[in-house]
């Protein structure tokens, strides 16, 4: 017996078709994004995908990347950077405030070992109002059927965990010799910043396997100690090298005052003892100026820009920004691009342009062609790839 097919069953199969149809065109097309900038320049993004609450991407060699959700969740990407496999064998986390999964780098020699390095917020299992960051470096195992984690090695702890949950900064890089340098926040309590005997508040040096070496300038002074490489520091939430080699890392000022730093062995950066800005109370903090004995920074905004994700870009693709800067503004809502250069031992950092499309920016990235990559902040952040700039 033939099935009658009725006008309602014909009317929802065209309208699944249909449905079909958009979204195979939308994933086809993305959406294009206009960044407005400060100097009358327009630049041009394609929103690729989406994410809940995304805190920061890396890529791989092969042009696949990963991407973290603060609730714990790590992306692998394809290499048109479509979402491919959420990532299984990943940290449990328990996000709160600014804490969750946070940072993602490749190891060097990715090609060879596979590694890779995670940061993420650890709480006390005897009280879990006590939290602070830790680093894991593992291994990547990518198949045609999914992605795991393995070998999941903790190699660094904040130290000591403290309450609150904000100021926990645990952003990471490596040095052109194969350093692993690490941000600490100093978690909202201020005066870690100058205590030797934490590492908060600090920028850290470590091997790649989570060890001390032995040049670090406050070696052989205990386990926490030995670590620091910088002190003196708020909530730094980016960092990079330049193609000299040249560390430099941004960060958050209280009320107003953010920085960017460039980084020199053993220096003292000041805070809370200095700053650009004032306390949210309203009580002024004396300027870098007035004491000349701390490292001050080569640029600062007031008002604030509220500083996050950092690349120095070293491509060629966008045509006269090899060396720039790219920094992510939170309450600034831009993407904002300094010039450095350098006279004799006098750096000039200044701010070229802000490009502006009504969107917290949370991290700055680019892969091995040159492309720039940025992840709007919050529930449905954008993953935005910009269009060269010629």
């Amino acid at each position: 017996m033939r099935k009658r097919i009725t006008r309602q069953k014909v009317a929802l199969l065209f309208t699944m078709l249909a449905t079909s149809f958009v979204a195979s065109a939308q994933s086809g097309s993305p959406a294009k994004v206009e960044l407005k900038g400060s100097k009358g320049t327009t630049l041009v993004g394609e929103a690729i995908t989406s994410f809940e609450n995304p805190w920061a991407m890396a890529f791989l060699p092969d042009g696949h990347s990963l991407v973290t959700e603060k609730a714990g969740t790590l992306w692998l990407l394809d290499k048109n950077q479509q979402k491919r496999f959420a990532v299984t064998g990943t940290p449990n986390v328990t996000p709160r405030g600014q804490g969750g999964l946070g940072d993602v780098i490749v190891h060097p020699e990715f090609k060879t070992n596979s590694t890779i390095y995670i940061s993420y917020i650890e709480r006390d299992p005897k009280d879990d109002a006590y939290s602070g960051a830790v680093i894991e470096r593992a291994t990547l195992n990518i198949s045609d059927s999914g992605a795991n984690l393995s070998d999941r090695e903790v190699i660094w702890h904040q130290s000591p965990k403290v309450t609150g949950n904000g100021h926990y900064s645990h952003r990471m890089a490596f040095s052109p010799d194969g350093y692993l340098f690490i941000t600490s926040g100093d978690r909202q309590k201020f005066t870690p910043a100058q205590n030797m005997a934490m590492n908060l508040g600090k920028i850290l040096r470590l091997n790649a396997d989570g060890s001390v070496p032995q040049d670090n300038p406050f070696y052989g002074n205990g386990s926490v100690t030995e670590q620091i490489w910088t002190l003196g520091h708020r909530n730094p939430l980016g960092i990079d090298f330049d193609e000299q080699g040249n560390l430099w890392s941004h960060e958050m000022g209280p009320r107003h005052g953010d920085e960017l730093n460039i980084i020199e062995k053993a220096r003292n950066y000041g805070y809370p003892i200095v700053s650009q800005g004032d306390h949210y109370s309203g009580v002024k903090i004396p300027n870098h100026e007035d004491y000349p004995i701390y490292k001050a920074p080569e640029n600062a905004w007031v008002p604030a820009i509220s500083p996050a994700g950092f690349i120095i870009y070293k491509g060629d693709l966008h045509k006269g920004w090899k060396g720039n800067g790219f920094i992510g503004g939170l309450s600034s809502e831009a993407l904002v691009r300094v010039t450095f250069s350098q006279d004799g031992q006098k750096w000039n950092v200044e701010e070229a342009e802000r490009y502006e499309w009504g969107k917290r920016i949370r991290e700055v990235e680019q892969d091995n062609k040159g492309n720039i990559y940025v992840l709007e902040d919050k529930e449905g952040g954008r993953l935005i790839k910009l269009r060269p700039n010629n």
